[in-house]
């Protein structure tokens, strides 16, 4: 199906008859919305919301390393047992070891741990400090992965082993991931890995389907990135006015009308500053101005908060909206973030409580029985910075696999250094997983030994591609719309 812009529509229309006056008898259709059944699972998400009261940065982030290690450990130690109890090499039985040291050199064993990953490339904060001081910076790279200089280690309470082999070389792994492997010391103290394993996805609650005809679509939009200007984006304005039923011709507006929730994945606001004066914009004046702290009204623009703002209020009252943030939006910079407040939203904070909700992230939904679990894709993009690889749906999947949704953190992604729990591990797995602002879309079905089923979504940045992700509750099939000034159109 092909859709014409400025008007979106599946018929055979021209621009004379959009300039004519309605004909008497002529009719359009009408298309209810149904009401859907939506939840935030509350037992998940109430650990990504930091209380004021409980927040402190006093503890080390060791805590957190250490609270991974003792809940993932029984879990890969399991699934290590199936595969290596009762296994011999070179007529030597494979045995369990619990800790790192009790590793004997020449005897074939098996161990869980975290890996550590030391990198020759990755970035120093005393890098940050010689910005600070305008001196000459190392160029910034995409990727800082160096796997012939690299060491990978493994370590747990007790102590670090250095893993070597062709076997350890060849898998995606990163610092924080929970992992068991199996090999031997060798003389030099390196632990020869033959064979790892992961925790593998974790259960799956059974997804509830309709008993209707009638098609659910959820939609994953994300890097709006609205400024506010008079030349906003045609394809934002068109986006928000097909989600309402407002754009296109009838078998639009129907389409339209099955969607019934809409998550905004991250990066709504534009990130771009008030204009600055010429003379504010001299290098001689960056020199001389003096650094400010706490609100600055001359580098504040109001703009995207309130284009934004009417966005989403004219959406919340078609449509149950839910918005969280991304690495560029007005909250907290480090994981989880949390929601934006209301505040900046004056006008959809009236559908607050019914139609829209500002949400964290990460986060879970419940929406007509499927188990949702989304990230604004800050976890993935750090991922993707220090492996070789680029295919960002192994990324997502291998995070499902390791049971973790932010294995990086708090290492290279920032995080709060969580005391009593690790919020990220995953103890069920979801029926769909999405990571927002990705470069380009992606979709693949994954399938796990004890029959899991999860649909994975790479949601590209529509400012930067247009497109919107729309996933059919019942069938878990995705299909993208994409929207265009010289075309818009339904993959």
């Amino acid at each position: 199906m092909n859709i014409m812009a400025p008007v979106a529509s599946s018929s055979t229309l021209d621009i004379d008859y959009l300039l004519c006056d309605p004909k008497e008898d002529e009719t359009f259709p009408t298309f209810e919305r149904r009401a859907s059944s939506r939840e935030l699972i509350s037992k998940y998400n109430d650990e990504f919301v930091l209380k004021n009261t409980e927040k402190t940065y006093e503890q080390q982030y060791a805590s957190l390393y250490f609270l991974r290690l003792t809940v993932l450990k029984p879990r890969v130690s399991k699934v290590a047992a199936e595969a290596w109890n009762g296994m011999s090499i070179l007529n030597q039985e494979v045995k369990a070891v619990d800790r790192v040291l009790d590793v004997r050199q020449g005897e074939f064993c098996w161990i869980v741990g975290t890996v550590y990953i030391e990198m020759t490339l990755k970035p120093n904060i005393l890098d940050e400090i010689t910005k600070e001081f305008w001196t000459t910076a190392p160029i910034s790279k995409d990727k800082f992965a160096d796997p012939e200089n690299d060491a990978i280690m493994l370590e747990d309470e007790s102590g670090r082993v250095n893993l070597v082999g062709s076997t350890i070389k060849s898998e995606l792994l990163v610092t924080g991931c929970v992992v068991a492997v199996l090999g031997s010391e060798t003389t030099s103290g390196d632990f020869d890995v033959v064979d790892i394993r992961f925790p593998q996805l974790a259960p799956q609650l059974p997804r509830k389907m309709s008993t209707g005809h009638e098609r659910k679509y959820v939609a994953l939009v994300s890097g709006l990135e609205v400024s506010g200007d008079v030349h906003e984006s045609y394809e934002t304005s068109m986006l928000f006015e097909y989600l309402m039923g407002e754009l296109g011709g009838s078998d639009d507006s129907k389409h339209a009308s099955e969607i019934i929730h809409v998550i905004v994945a991250g990066n709504s606001f534009s990130n771009r500053r008030s204009p600055l004066s010429r003379d504010d914009e001299s290098p001689d004046n960056f020199q001389k101005k003096k650094k400010k702290y706490g609100y600055d009204s001359s580098s504040y623009n109001s703009k995207p908060t309130e284009a934004l703002d009417c966005l989403l209020a004219d959406l919340s009252a078609s449509v149950s909206v839910d918005i969280m943030p991304g690495d560029q939006d007005p909250t907290n910079y480090s994981y989880p973030q949390q929601p934006i407040n209301a505040a900046l939203v004056p006008r959809s904070r009236r559908f607050l409580g019914s139609s829209f909700r500002s949400v964290s992230n990460p986060c879970w939904w419940d929406i007509e029985g499927l188990r949702i679990l989304g990230t604004g894709g800050q976890p993935i993009d750090d991922i993707f910075k220090y492996i070789e690889g680029d295919d960002r749906l192994q990324m997502m999947e291998t995070c499902l696999r390791w049971q973790h949704c932010a294995p990086t953190a708090p290492d290279t992604l920032w995080s709060y250094p969580f005391r009593d729990c690790d919020p990220f591990i995953l103890n069920e797995t979801p029926h769909l997983f999405f990571a927002g602002n990705q470069p380009e879309f992606k979709t693949k079905i994954i399938v796990g030994e004890d029959g899991q089923r999860v649909r994975l979504v790479a949601v590209p940045k529509f400012s930067e591609t247009g497109k919107v992700v729309l996933v059919d509750v019942d069938s878990l099939a995705a299909e993208v719309v994409t929207f265009a000034l010289n075309g818009t159109g339904r993959d």
